[in-house]
């Protein structure tokens, strides 16, 4: 896979028939008319929900300077632009923007380049003020990968260094790379990688809290512990501290303390690890989250708190998740969750959707990306 990745480097370079920048053109993309989804969407007080736009197999969201969505497709290796040409808050307009890519999954913005984390590495791409790819993508680093937890998620800090998450290769195991299961901190060029901290089963969500600038993850945690693997254990959002371990695979965090796991059963190991700053339902499967500080159109007491996508269960005889959750903050702690949006998981438990990501966008609303339905969502008063 790294040999064919290289080859496509190389042919975009050589101007040969890879796809590696967008078409010339955009191409309509229309949300369903109206605003009937195939079950009720149930949306905060005071808040509405619409369609935005479809995107097959939309992951990650990330605003770009030209005011365009950025969406990851890692099923398609391609990153879409989707425009709103008309200022209706309906998009009408996408292509591709990146292709010939490798599992793309984090997305990010930082000082005039789009960064993406692919399955394998980070790479780098100019845009122009039509967010047409100029050249061909740079990459950056390596990432170790195969296995389980294929995706990547990439933020920027205060420090203009890259943070990036790698999942464990595995649900429980002691791994042979000191890279899995960990955020790793880079430079902004992809030099200089090291564990910044471990102990993470798979860190989806990443997002700097925007008044201590600290980075905060969801982390969805093991399965098949016993005898209680339905509730068990919970899934957590983690301040991260440099050089800390978060507990995975020996520990995971239940009722504010470290909790051994029993395969390993040591109790030693999980008191020098970190628990977590909040605990949630066991198997929501946290992905994206986004802070509500630019979300103006939201109310004022939304402004300190995170969006939280539950893409939703796999292994409970109760399905659960398929929901973004809102996260209360407050004194730059989490200190609890409510629905925000609900209604992709129907009564019997069947879904018809799976929220993956959060973003706010430009406007100051918020947009939502399934990747089960292939839609964004826009929530606005």
């Amino acid at each position: 896979m790294r040999a064919l990745f290289v080859f496509a480097t190389v042919a975009c370079m050589a101007g040969a028939s890879v796809a590696c920048g967008g078409s010339s053109g955009d191409t309509p993309v229309t949300p369903p008319p109206g605003e009937t989804f195939p079950s009720p969407l149930t949306v905060a007080s005071g808040l509405q929900i619409k369609y935005f736009a479809k995107v097959p197999g939309a992951r990650v969201m990330a605003m770009g300077p030209d005011g365009a969505v950025y969406v990851s497709v890692p099923s398609g290796n391609k990153v879409v632009r989707v425009w709103d040409t008309n200022g209706d808050n309906v998009a009408d307009s996408a292509r591709t923007a990146v292709g010939g890519l490798h599992g793309p999954a984090g997305l990010a913005f930082h000082k005039g380049y789009l960064y993406i984390a692919n399955e394998d590495g980070v790479v780098r791409a100019q845009l122009d003020a039509q967010g047409k790819l100029v050249g061909s993508v740079v990459p950056l680093n390596t990432l170790p990968h195969g296995g389980g937890h294929s995706t990547r998620t990439i933020v920027f800090g205060a420090d203009s260094a890259m943070y990036v998450s790698v999942g464990s290769s595995c649900n429980l195991c002691v791994e042979t790379d000191s890279e899995r299961a960990t955020v790793v901190r880079f430079n902004e060029d992809g030099s200089n990688g090291r564990v910044y901290s471990r102990g993470l089963r798979n860190a989806v969500g990443l997002a700097m809290e925007p008044s201590t600038h600290k980075l905060w993850v969801s982390q969805n945690e093991r399965d098949d512990i016993q005898p209680d693997h339905q509730n068990l254990p919970p899934e957590e959002i983690n301040i991260l501290q440099d050089g800390k371990d978060y507990g995975w695979p020996y520990c995971y965090s239940h009722g504010g303390a470290p909790v051994p796991n029993p395969e390993y059963n040591d109790a030693g190991r999980c008191a020098t690890t970190v628990s977590a700053a909040l605990e949630m339902q066991a198997h929501s499967a946290p992905l994206g989250m986004t802070f509500l500080d630019k979300a103006t159109l939201l109310p004022a007491e939304y402004h300190s708190d995170l969006l939280l996508a539950f893409h939703g269960s796999w292994d409970r005889s109760q399905p659960t998740g398929a929901k973004v959750v809102r996260v209360h903050v407050a004194g730059g702690v989490p200190t609890g969750i409510e629905d925000f949006v609900s209604g992709w998981q129907r009564s019997d438990g069947s879904r018809w959707g799976r929220p993956a990501d959060v973003a706010v966008y430009k406007d100051g609303s918020v947009l939502i990306s399934d990747d089960q339905s292939g839609s964004l969502y826009r929530v606005a008063p």
